[in-house]
């Protein structure tokens, strides 16, 4: 397929929005050696610079090594405006694929095996989404994109039946609300407080699944962001701190006992769980240096310790200039690890084999950040 990129110069009337816009055009190009494994690939979603409907969405083909751009408007020629303003989350449910477009206030569902678009569910200022027993769960702001203190627009859990795309439900949780998690027949919700600095939330909203109520809250730190649920009946919970007085940790919650057990010292911007290894990727200051430092590091969520903090072997992590997601293949152990750079222009996505070398990097699109693997043969729903 022809390499094409091309750049216009356009006058963009947004605050914090670049004036050159990049806009990405189909195209592949052969990065890896083809595996067969029981993964046939796995998307990325890139965010996009608000305000500017950029998303995109790219596909890396393991099976044959070739990594696509754009898949989603090459699937999808008459789609106006394509994906839209700021992809917020990529998630895989049995045959369907579900992007979360923040700003757009939609969530795109595609075909999982060709992209290929199957309808949209309107959700406000929707944030994350999770699944469990035939329905999607999502979280949704409610409100309009609104630095205010006073900010007093709760925000819900939207319920989806994944057979007919409809909303069934919702259900109030605390300001902005972010990750969500399931634990039996519970769901957890970060609550962030976002845009309410300096009132930001401390709490996780505990969801009864089965009446769709909130039935408690349990405080953990200002300003959650992501949740993981481990085998032993723990939550991972990140709080991005207040940015200044107090830093981003790793906090971990028992679910049994509904309290916070545990903080660990390590900045968060976003994680991925692969057995009882947590590995982190992020930013955290260094009150000696007077900087941010890229935080690398491997929790053991087992131990309840940092086990390292540099899973980079080769020195690779001299090219990175901002770690912003990241995900391990579940039967080779690879790490993919993606780098928004300027989060203005494209990124970078790297892979590294389970010792930390990297084997192969390319180029996405601009702020590459939630990665979906696709199985051979997908889940019924």
């Amino acid at each position: 397929m022809k390499k094409l990129l091309y750049s216009l110069a356009l006058s963009i009337c947004f605050a914090g929005c670049r004036e050159d816009v990049t806009v990405f055009l189909p195209e592949e190009e052969q990065v890896s050696t083809p595996e067969q494994t029981g993964v046939a690939g796995f998307y990325l979603l890139n965010e996009g610079n608000m305000g500017s409907n950029k998303a995109t969405l790219d596909y890396c083909n393991l099976e044959t090594g070739d990594y696509h751009r754009n898949m989603y408007s090459e699937a999808n020629p008459g789609v106006p405006k394509e994906l839209g303003d700021v992809g917020n989350d990529l998630r895989i449910y049995g045959s369907k694929l579900y992007a979360v477009i923040n700003c757009s206030n939609k969530i795109e569902v595609m075909d999982a095996a060709t992209a290929r678009r199957l309808g949209q569910i309107d959700i406000p200022n929707g944030r994350y989404i999770r699944f469990h027993e035939g329905y999607a769960y999502v979280t949704s702001y409610a409100g309009p994109v609104e630095l205010n203190p006073e900010y007093r627009q709760r925000g819900f859990v939207a319920r989806i039946d994944t057979a007919t795309l409809r909303e069934t439900g919702r259900c109030l949780t605390g300001y902005q609300p972010d990750e969500l998690e399931i634990v039996g027949n519970r769901l957890y919700v970060a609550n962030s407080g976002g845009y309410m600095f300096p009132n930001y939330e401390n709490t996780l909203s505990v969801i009864d699944i089965p009446s769709f109520t909130e039935i408690g809250r349990i405080e953990v730190a200002v300003n959650l962001h992501r949740l993981r649920a481990d085998r032993y009946g723990n939550l991972w919970v990140t709080s991005r701190g207040d940015y200044y007085t107090k830093a981003s940790q790793l906090y971990r919650v028992d679910t049994a006992r509904g309290v916070t057990a545990d903080s660990l010292p390590v900045g968060v911007s976003n994680f991925w769980l692969a057995g009882d290894s947590l590995y982190v990727v992020g930013t955290q200051w260094n009150p000696v240096a007077m900087k941010n430092e890229p935080v690398y590091a491997i929790v053991d969520v087992a131990a309840n310790a940092i086990v390292s903090r540099r899973f980079i072997a080769d020195g690779s992590e001299s090219s990175i200039r901002s770690p912003y997601g990241i995900a391990v293949h579940p039967q080779t152990g690879d790490i993919y690890l993606v780098d928004a750079r300027n989060h203005i222009s494209p990124g970078t996505l790297y892979c590294f084999d389970r010792e930390g070398r990297q084997k192969w990097n390319v180029r996405t699109g601009d702020i590459p950040a939630h990665l979906a693997f696709l199985f051979r043969t997908a889940a019924a729903e």
